[in-house]
């Protein structure tokens, strides 16, 4: 049965069977692994994870006909969960007791959106025992980036707050049906057991937008906006108002919003 993609989910479909194989590999899943599949597709990512044998496969499909598909093709294997779900609205804590591995060829349009969902949540590192995600490659860049690149921005920072990140490799467009245009990447995500502790992920995120609003600009105005007292801030934090944003590394930021919190507290 020929599927034909939705342009308004980001559908693109891996059919690398090469590829699938070594992303599958990347998880070393084990038989009481549990795994979370976001936007299985057809499956074809979805039949390599059932030859790894994991204790429980949950797949989740936003599409209504590729969930009938889905259905059909692993009607028999009673170990695999289909859900037609939108992941945005999912709460991953209820999904199962299990610690996942979690696997997502994401929409491109919103990867980043359900990225940064994941690493808010409260007990990621309690939850999660990795991620293996694919972004486009532009995305992928500003999620690695360190500081003082170009690339180096808000996501970045929020990304590396729980996450080590690694970077498996790139993927022409040929791995794919339909073709994008662009390239993609793919990267492993391991959250950490010991983080730096913000009271609220929403307020770490409030204080990176006030920066990066303006990321041509030495950090002196945003400092300003955000506290009145802000050259005791700069002094206690050790920073020089004449940095610009990408200069400032994540540890930086994430006590900058330690002091943003004791404000608003």
């Amino acid at each position: 049965m020929k599927i034909k993609p939705k342009k308004s989910l980001g559908q693109n479909f891996l059919i690398d069977d090469k590829l699938l194989e070594l992303i599958a590999n990347i998880g070393e899943i084990n038989t009481e692994d549990t795994i979370l599949e976001v936007g299985a597709g057809t499956g074809n990512l979805t039949e390599k994870l059932i030859y790894k044998k994991p204790k429980k496969i949950i797949a989740i499909e936003k599409d209504n006909n590729l969930c009938k598909i889905l259905n059909d093709k692993f009607s028999e294997k009673k170990n695999i969960k289909i859900l037609n779900e939108n992941i945005m609205e999912m709460n991953e804590e209820k999904i199962t007791n299990e610690k996942i591995i979690i696997y997502g060829n994401l929409p491109y349009n919103i990867s980043t959106q359900i990225l940064a969902k994941w690493i808010k949540l409260k007990n990621l590192n309690k939850i999660c025992k990795k991620m293996i995600l694919m972004f486009q490659k532009e995305v992928a860049n500003r999620i690695i980036a360190k500081s003082n690149t170009r690339d180096y921005g808000r996501i970045s920072i929020l990304s590396s707050w729980k996450c080590k990140i690694t970077k498996i490799r790139d993927i022409k467009p040929s791995s794919f049906y339909p073709k994008p245009k662009i390239e993609s990447t793919i990267l492993l995500f391991e959250p950490k057991d010991e983080y730096f502790e913000i009271n609220k992920a929403s307020n770490l995120e409030y204080i990176t937008n006030i920066f990066f609003n303006q990321r041509r600009k030495m950090i002196k105005k945003p400092i300003k906006l955000i506290f009145k007292n802000s050259l005791e801030i700069c002094k206690k934090l050790n920073l020089n108002e004449n940095n610009r944003p990408q200069n400032l590394s994540p540890n930086t930021y994430y006590e900058i919003c330690r002091e943003y919190e004791k404000l608003i507290n």
